[in-house]
C-alpha cells in the first residue's frame, strides 16, 4: 500500500461519495447549464457544501469536489473569464473543506478529462484529435489552481483514453507532494473508452510516484469486476471503484437513461459489491445515478465486511 494512503485512510475499505450533480438534483437544483456544478458554484456554493455533507452523513470517507468540468477554456466559451474559473476552482475545494469540517472525511479535488467540457459524450470516448502539448497545457491550467487550494488528494477521474493519461501524467510531476488517484472510464471489461488495454493505462499511471491508487468510475457496474481483476494483476497499489449506476449518457439531452438507485435506495446489489471486494477493490462508491441513499448502503456493507 502507498504510504500516502495509509496516512489518508489507514487500511479498513474506504467508502467514496456518489454523484455530485445526482445528488445536487435530488436538492432541487438545476443541472442542465454548460458550466454543470460550476454555475452553482458562482452563484450558490452553499447548496455544493450540501450536496457534500449529504455524502459525508452517508459515511463517505471521501468526498469529491464540484471541480470536474471546471477549466479556463471552458468558461471562455461560457462568455466568462479566466478569472472566473480560478475562482469556481478554489470554491470547489473550499465548498467541500466545509462540508468535512470535524468529520475525518477526506476532500478531492476532482481532476475530470478534457471531453468533459466538449459536451458531447467524449469523456466516454477519448480521441479527441489534440496532441500531447495541448493537453498538457490544458491540464496544467487548472491543476496549478486546484494544487494550492489546500485538497487532501487529487481524483484524476473518468480518463477515457491512455495518451490523455501521459499529458496527465507530465502534469503530476510537477506537483510530487500532493498525492493522487487516477481513475479511467472504460467500455468493456478490458479496455478504456478510446480502446487500450486497461493494464497500458495503469502503467502510464502508476509511472508518477505521487500517485497512490488507480481505479474506475463512471463505467457501467457491469464491467467492474473484470476490470479490477485486470488492474490488480499489474499493481500492488490501492484500487478505487465508482461506477454510475448502470444505463446511458445521451448527449443530446444531457441525461443519463436506465439508471438509478432502486426502492431499497441501493445503486448496486450487495453480491456484486462484495464481488469488486474478492477481486482487489479498496475504496467503493458512486458515480452518475448514484445518491447519498447508495453510498449509505455502501457504508453499511463495507463497514460489516471490516468488521
Amino acid at each position: 500500500m502507498h504510504d500516502s494512503w495509509a496516512r489518508l485512510f489507514g487500511h479498513d475499505p474506504v467508502v467514496v461519495d456518489g454523484g455530485l450533480s445526482t445528488q445536487l438534483e435530488s436538492l432541487g437544483q438545476d443541472m442542465s447549464d454548460t458550466l454543470w456544478t460550476g454555475r452553482i458554484l458562482l452563484e450558490d456554493p452553499a447548496a455544493v457544501t450540501r450536496a457534500h455533507s449529504d455524502y459525508v452523513a452517508a459515511g463517505a470517507d471521501v468526498v469529491i469536489s464540484a471541480s470536474y468540468q471546471l477549466s479556463r477554456r471552458g468558461f471562455r466559451w461560457a462568455g466568462l473569464t479566466d478569472a472566473d474559473a480560478d475562482a469556481a476552482l478554489r470554491a470547489s475545494t473550499a465548498a467541500a473543506r466545509a462540508a468535512v469540517e470535524g468529520s475525518g472525511a477526506r476532500v478531492a479535488a476532482s481532476v475530470g478529462p478534457y471531453g468533459a467540457i466538449l459536451h458531447d459524450g467524449s469523456e466516454y470516448r477519448g480521441r479527441y484529435g489534440l496532441g500531447r502539448r495541448e493537453l498538457v497545457d490544458f491540464h496544467r491550467a487548472r491543476l496549478d489552481v486546484l494544487a494550492v487550494t489546500d485538497p487532501d488528494l487529487l481524483a484524476v477521474e473518468t480518463i477515457p483514453d491512455a495518451d490523455e493519461a501521459a499529458a496527465l501524467a507530465d502534469v503530476l510531476a510537477d506537483h510530487p507532494d500532493l498525492p493522487a488517484w487516477v481513475c479511467f472510464s472504460a467500455v468493456d471489461g478490458a479496455h478504456v473508452c478510446a480502446g487500450q488495454p486497461i493494464e497500458e493505462a495503469v502503467a502510464i499511471a502508476t509511472s508518477v510516484p505521487s500517485v497512490m491508487a488507480v481505479g474506475i468510475n463512471c463505467t457501467d457496474p457491469r464491467f467492474v469486476t473484470s476490470l479490477v481483476e485486470r488492474m490488480r494483476s499489474v499493481t500492488v497499489l490501492p484500487i478505487v471503484v465508482y461506477p454510475n449506476a448502470g444505463g446511458r449518457w445521451d448527449p443530446a439531452d444531457g441525461e443519463w437513461h436506465g439508471s438509478g438507485v432502486d426502492d431499497s435506495g441501493r445503486a448496486f446489489a450487495p453480491e456484486v459489491v462484495d464481488d469488486w471486494r474478492a477481486a482487489g477493490a479498496t475504496a467503493i462508491g458512486g458515480c452518475c445515478g448514484t445518491d447519498a441513499r447508495a453510498v449509505s448502503a455502501i457504508a453499511r456493507q463495507l463497514a460489516g465486511s471490516a468488521g
